[in-house]
C-alpha cells in the first residue's frame, strides 16, 4: 500500500468519490445491461431483477473486501460482457440458457481465482487477440447510432447531437442525457404515456444448461471480462501503489458474486478498471490507507441506484429499441476505440489483431457457436503459426 501522509482529508471527501464513481459508472453503461438482457430473452421485469441482482452483488463485494483488507476495491459489472449479449441477440433460445452461461463464466473466475496456473494462463492471452476480440464484439454495437440514422433519422440525429456537445463540455453527462432524448422521443408518440413499477423485485431464473449457449457465450463471456476488466482493474491499482492485492481473493469473490446475481438474471460482475481511479487515486483522500471508504461508499451508490432498477427498466423498455441501441453505441465508442488501439498497437501482429477482428465482427455462427468464441480460437492459431521466436533479452507479445 502506498506510504500515508500525515494528514488526512475530511470524511466527505472518500464519500464523495465513492458517489461519483458509482453514479459515473451506473449512468455510463446501465442502457448497455438492459438492452444485452433484453437481447438474451429477458422480459422488462427479468431485465430489472438482472440489474438490480448486479448492483446487490456489487455493494456486497465492494463493502466486505474493501472493509476487510482496507483496500479500495470497487466492482462493477462487466461492460464488455452486456455488449457480447447484445451481439448474441436471438441466439441464445432463451434467458435460462443465457444464465446458464453467466453461470459458468462465475465459476471460470473462481476457479481463475483458486489455481494461479490457469491465472497465468489467462494474462497470456495474447494482447492483439485480445485487444481485437473485445474490439470485435463492440463494433456491431458502435454501428447502431448509423443505423438508427438510417431508420428514425430525426430523433437519432438529435440523440447523437446531444451526445456530442455534452461530450465535449459534460462527458459525465453524454450518455444520461442521450437517453433522456430517446426517450422523450419515444413518449412523444405514444398516446397514454409510460406506467412504472417501482417495487424493486428480484426474479430467481432458473439456468438450462445448453452446451452451445454455454460454450459460444459462457466462455467469451469470460474471456472479456477477465481481459477487458478484472486484469485492467489489477494493473490500474498497481500502478497508485497498490502491490499486495490478494489476486486470488478478488477473483473468487467476484465469482462469487456473479453467480449470485446470475440467478436472478444478472450476467457477471468484475474488479473495476474506470472507477478504479477516482475511488483508488489521490482524489478519494490523501491518506491511501482510507481509500477503502471510497470503494463502500460507491458500493452503496450501487445499491441505492439498484432500488430504482424497476422504475428505469420500464422506461427504458418503454424506449424505441433503435435509439435504445444508438445510446448504447455510442456509450461503447471509447471502449471499442481502446480495444482496437490495444490490437493493433502491435505492428508485428497485426495481421493477428486483423484475423480475430473479422471473424468476432462478421457475425458467424457455425454449429451452433457464436462468432466471439471462433474469433477467440481465430486469433490464437494465427498467432501462434505467424509467431516469430523472440531474440534473446526479448519477450514475445502477450499479456505476462
Amino acid at each position: 500500500m502506498p506510504t500515508a501522509p500525515a494528514t488526512s482529508g475530511p470524511l466527505s471527501q472518500p464519500l464523495a468519490a465513492g458517489a461519483v464513481a458509482s453514479v459515473t459508472g451506473f449512468a455510463s453503461s446501465f442502457v448497455l445491461v438492459l438492452a444485452g438482457l433484453t437481447a438474451v430473452g429477458a422480459s422488462p421485469a427479468q431485465a430489472a431483477s438482472g440489474l438490480l441482482a448486479l448492483c446487490l452483488a456489487q455493494c456486497a463485494l465492494a463493502a466486505l473486501l474493501s472493509w476487510r483488507t482496507r483496500l479500495p476495491l470497487s466492482f462493477v459489472w462487466s461492460t464488455p460482457g452486456a455488449a457480447l449479449l447484445v451481439a448474441a441477440q436471438g441466439r441464445t433460445g432463451s434467458l435460462d440458457a443465457a444464465v446458464g452461461a453467466f453461470g459458468l463464466c462465475a465459476l471460470l473466475v473462481v476457479v481463475t481465482g483458486a489455481w494461479p496456473a490457469l491465472a497465468r494462463l489467462v494474462r497470456r492471452v495474447p494482447t492483439p487477440v485480445a485487444g481485437a476480440l473485445l474490439a470485435g464484439v463492440l463494433f456491431p454495437l458502435c454501428l447502431a447510432p448509423v443505423t438508427a440514422v438510417g431508420r428514425v433519422p430525426a430523433p437519432a440525429l438529435l440523440v447523437v447531437l446531444v451526445w456530442l456537445v455534452l461530450r465535449r463540455s459534460r462527458p459525465a453527462l453524454a450518455v444520461p442525457a442521450a437517453m433522456l432524448v430517446a426517450l422523450a422521443a419515444t413518449v412523444a408518440d405514444l398516446p397514454g404515456g409510460v406506467a412504472l413499477d417501482w417495487v424493486p423485485r428480484l426474479t430467481p431464473v432458473l439456468p438450462e444448461l445448453d452446451p452451445f449457449v454455454l460454450v459460444s457465450l459462457g466462455v467469451p463471456l469470460y474471456v472479456v471480462t477477465m481481459a477487458g476488466q478484472n486484469i485492467p482493474g489489477f494493473t490500474i491499482l498497481e500502478q497508485l501503489g497498490y502491490r499486495d492485492v490478494p489476486t486470488g481473493r478478488v477473483l473468487v469473490g467476484a465469482g462469487l458474486g456473479s453467480g449470485a446475481a446470475a440467478l436472478f438474471g444478472g450476467h457477471t460482475v468484475n474488479l473495476s478498471a474506470l472507477a478504479a481511479g477516482i475511488i483508488a487515486g489521490p482524489g478519494a483522500d490523501r491518506d491511501p490507507g482510507r481509500r477503502w471508504i471510497a470503494a463502500v461508499a460507491g458500493g452503496a451508490g450501487y445499491l441505492v441506484l439498484g432500488l430504482l432498477a424497476a422504475p428505469i427498466a420500464g422506461l427504458v423498455g418503454s424506449t424505441d429499441p433503435v435509439l435504445v441501441e444508438a445510446v448504447a453505441g455510442l456509450a461503447l465508442l471509447d471502449s471499442f476505440v481502446g480495444g482496437l488501439v490495444s490490437a493493433l498497437a502491435d505492428t508485428a501482429h497485426r495481421v493477428t489483431a486483423g484475423a480475430t477482428f473479422a471473424v468476432v465482427a462478421s457475425g458467424l455462427t457455425f454449429a451452433g457457436i457464436g462468432s466471439a468464441f471462433w474469433g477467440l480460437l481465430a486469433g490464437l492459431v494465427v498467432f501462434a503459426v505467424l509467431r516469430r521466436p523472440a531474440p534473446p533479452g526479448r519477450h514475445a507479445t502477450s499479456r505476462s
